[in-house]
């Protein structure tokens, strides 16, 4: 195992053992939506966000333990807009990280609540967990609560909606995208970032820089692996953006041309880090796993 890897490993198993520990259920008349709550946090999944968040943290010499609830926070919200995204309403899908989705493994209901409950439970966290300066906290607050709402992710969700269908240019497809994934990759580098309690003004605009490019380069990536990838890997329905008609930057660029604008905003990431210097490897080496992953 590379090194590389073994970080990795090592920061989901932090993750993953820290979400565990704070999602046990609070009273017997509320085990069926804290099962579907735990179903749809930890039946899988890379941790790409919390793995930025720890990444960042590191980057400004913090301890990446502090950043615990930061992470757990960015993975609740990512877990509730995959549990909405799914839904009859939005996506109407039936698989997800090779299992199937929430409403189809309870119902839509339980479902609606279950996402509903995950993002309520994120600011909760921010707001009582950890061991941060007031100041800090209301910034991370502030922070994720841009990056969920309609200013970032439901805003970017409204357009993608709103596009199905439609023909649209790159710079919409890249405003929507910035929004709907980007937002939240970004709020996950930064929540970290301030979970340090280190970061300089300047420190944090290098890392908006990376994560703006880093945030785009993810859902090429994502676009890509939608056409190259089978569903028994990418662990949900393959060709389902294809099938809906959704505007995707192979759609838009050729499958070639999304290859190489992925290639180029992984390029501009790390070159981004070059201020950080060697303290920043393994935000470097996360940029070359989101355009290289394969699910």
């Amino acid at each position: 195992m590379s090194e590389f890897a073994a970080y990795l490993e090592a920061c989901q198993t932090r993750i993953n053992s820290f979400l565990l520990s704070q999602l046990d259920t609070p009273q017997p008349r509320l085990e069926r939506l804290y099962a579907a709550m735990r179903y749809s946090v930890v039946n899988g999944g890379k941790r790409v966000r919390p793995l930025l968040c720890y990444a960042s943290c590191e980057a400004l010499g913090g301890d990446p333990s502090a950043a615990h609830p930061a992470a757990g926070a960015v993975e609740l919200v990512h877990a509730y807009s995959l549990i909405h995204d799914d839904l009859p309403a939005m996506d109407d899908d039936d698989l997800r990280r090779g299992q199937p989705t929430c409403h189809r493994a309870f119902d839509e209901a339980t479902a609606i609540l279950a996402g509903d409950a995950l993002q309520a439970l994120a600011f909760d966290w921010l707001s009582t967990l950890g061991d941060w300066q007031p100041a800090t906290r209301l910034q991370m607050v502030q922070t994720l609560a841009r990056a969920a709402g309609p200013q970032g992710m439901v805003g970017g969700q409204a357009i993608d909606l709103g596009a199905v269908g439609e023909k649209i240019d790159q710079t919409t497809l890249e405003l929507m995208h910035r929004h709907k994934t980007g937002a939240l990759i970004s709020a996950s580098i930064q929540l970290g970032a301030l979970a340090s309690e280190r970061a300089s003004a300047e420190q944090l605009q290098t890392l908006a820089v990376y994560a703006d490019c880093i945030g785009l380069a993810f859902q090429v990536q994502d676009d890509i692996l939608d056409i190259e990838s089978e569903t028994s890997v990418l662990g949900k329905r393959q060709g389902a953006d294809m099938a809906r008609d959704k505007p995707t930057y192979p759609a838009l660029l050729g499958l070639e041309g999304a290859h190489q604008l992925a290639g180029q905003l992984r390029d501009q990431a790390v070159a981004a880090l070059q201020p950080l210097g060697a303290a920043a490897i393994h935000l470097q080496h996360l940029a070359d796993y989101i355009v290289q992953r394969r699910f």
